[in-house]
């Protein structure tokens, strides 16, 4: 019993610390929760460009040469490959970061600023951030594959119809697959916006409470409130 309760004593954060990390799990959390919910409620970038989606695809039937809507595909694809390929990147800068826990804290110590904190609450600030690019890298790999699908069946798709819309099913199929890579990519993206809240618990928990409802601020106006929106949204 003295020995579990030496491990939990070991482990346990401050309370300003694990108020921060609750904060910070509560706002990603609940703003995924959000987003999920709004998007069939009231028009959302993601929602507006899976209309134009759609569009896409019925266009895509009616062409012969479909040459050109994979190399669209292509394109998305590669976006997610670059963000998944920089992922690992940081994923390894941060297992070998691990290993040099101790001195990185000495460095940021220095600063005025800065909490000074043990050398495991410094390791666990660590794991948050492992956690948070291992999270994104699987959600970019999902996206690439998914993209990966979308170009088997545009390369599937029958001769040209006489009316697009005879092949409804496999355009909504096309166009659902094309929304899931968007979604995952999406989701990839916005956990480099919470890894940035997350870096800022090295330097005190409450500039993190701070980065952390900037950065749902920052993705609140991006995905409800731009002008890129406005612009899809307009009749």
């Amino acid at each position: 019993m003295n020995t579990l309760d030496s491990f939990a004593s070991a482990v346990a954060l401050p309370w300003l610390d694990m108020a921060a990390l609750m904060w910070f799990a509560f706002c990603w959390l609940g703003y995924i929760r959000y987003t999920n919910y709004t998007d069939t409620q009231h028009p959302t970038l993601r929602s507006e460009m899976g209309k134009f989606t759609r569009q896409w695809m019925v266009r895509m039937v009616e062409r012969d040469n479909r040459m050109m809507d994979v190399n669209i595909i292509r394109n998305l694809s590669r976006a997610a490959q670059f963000f998944a390929s920089t992922t690992l990147l940081v994923l390894g800068a941060l297992v070998a970061m691990m290993g040099y826990a101790e001195k990185a804290a000495g460095v940021l110590a220095e600063l005025p600023f800065a909490q000074q904190v043990p050398e495991r609450v410094w390791e666990m600030k660590i794991l948050l951030l492992i956690f948070i690019f291992l999270y994104a890298f699987f959600k970019l790999i999902l996206a690439i594959r998914q993209f990966g699908v979308c170009t088997v069946l545009v390369g599937a798709t029958k001769v040209v119809p006489d009316d697009a819309e005879l092949y409804a099913p496999h355009i909504d199929r096309i166009a659902t697959i094309v929304s899931f890579a968007n979604r995952n990519f999406n989701t990839g993206l916005r956990g480099y916006y919470f890894g940035v809240a997350a870096l800022s618990w090295f330097l005190h928990p409450v500039l993190m409470v701070v980065v952390t409802i900037g950065v749902v601020y920052i993705l609140y106006q991006r995905d409800f409130r731009s002008k890129t929106l406005q612009l899809l949204a307009e009749e």
